[in-house]
């Protein structure tokens, strides 16, 4: 059976029927039209994708409901304290681990330094007392314990040393004994720990850090002939509907504006239209533009690739 190419121009090509069958059934990569009802709409929540009541905007310019994002971040921020503490209590096992290496490399240093002197001097100069015949005995029992050790260790030539292949001849990782090999690498043992949690919780759409005090509130003005709270909002100046242009809010006065009509008649003199008072360029936040259907407004089409056998 010959294999068949997804390219069209290559070795074996599928055919049209081949191809419009294949992808009924999940073959290759699928794609589809996103519709306006799958786009989030602007003033709407980016966690629960309702409409925001009491709307409240990120530094990033992402719109959230209040209660939505609060919980979020009492949740994160409960997460990242048992997460620190499962990081701090690995970081201490290596650094019991270290501890210990430095000792046992201390005790053999005391004994290496013993096995040279070959002897201890008692009283002084006077009299000197040399151990020879206690280090002799006490090196002589314990080779004949190593020996005897060695010997009723030593396995029998059974089917595991031979039958490389099983599993249960296969070698067995150990933990924790590079203290006792004496291979202990400070470094590797670092390396090898997970990532340190963050100090705060991220954000859910940015992935930046974020504070509860940064959340910035917004007084959207939604249009009145809409149902309830589900009518487009308004631009604070202009009256228009704001759907997918680009809007921006005032931090001091927490209203939103259209972009254009911010350029055309806040930019001048930097000077809030509502409140009155002087304003800096960071006290402006572009938000995030709401989507439709229409390519203009962003990404609208979803693609998804499934491995195929071929």
């Amino acid at each position: 059976m010959t294999r068949k190419s997804k390219q069209p121009g290559g070795h074996n090509p599928l055919t049209y029927s081949e191809r419009k069958r294949l992808k009924s059934s999940g073959y290759g990569t699928q794609s589809t039209r996103l519709t306006t009802e799958s786009q989030l709409p602007f003033g709407y929540c980016s966690l629960s994708t309702s409409p925001a009541i009491e709307a409240v905007a990120t530094p990033s310019g992402h719109i959230y409901e209040r209660e939505a994002i609060v919980s979020y971040l009492l949740t994160k921020s409960g997460d990242l304290k048992r997460e620190k503490a499962e990081y701090e209590k690995l970081r201490l096992g290596v650094e019991e681990r270290r501890v210990a290496w430095e000792e046992t490399c201390r005790k053999r240093e005391v004994e290496r330094f013993a096995r040279k002197d070959q002897g201890a001097i008692v009283g002084g100069e006077s009299s000197a007392l040399v151990v020879r015949q206690d280090a002799a005995k006490a090196l002589s029992t314990a080779s004949s314990t190593v020996a005897s050790a060695s010997v009723a260790s030593k396995p029998e030539n059974s089917l595991k040393q031979v039958s490389y292949w099983l599993s249960e001849a296969q070698p067995q990782h150990k933990k924790h004994t590079a203290i006792y090999s004496g291979d202990f690498d400070y470094r590797k043992e670092i390396e090898a720990l997970p990532p340190p949690p963050p100090e705060r919780p991220l954000s859910p759409m940015s992935g930046n850090p974020l504070k509860l005090k940064q959340l910035i509130p917004l007084h959207l003005l939604h249009d009145k002939q809409g149902k309830g709270t589900n009518g487009k909002v308004l631009c604070a100046l202009s009256q228009k509907q704001i759907t997918t242009q680009p809007a921006v809010c005032i931090k001091p006065s927490g209203q939103v504006i259209l972009k254009s009509v911010y350029e055309e008649l806040v930019k001048p003199d930097m000077v809030c239209p509502i409140s009155s008072k002087k304003l800096k360029e960071g006290d402006v936040i572009e938000l995030v533009s709401g989507k439709s259907g229409f390519a203009a407004s962003g990404d609208v089409v979803a693609r998804k690739y499934n491995p195929t056998l071929t």
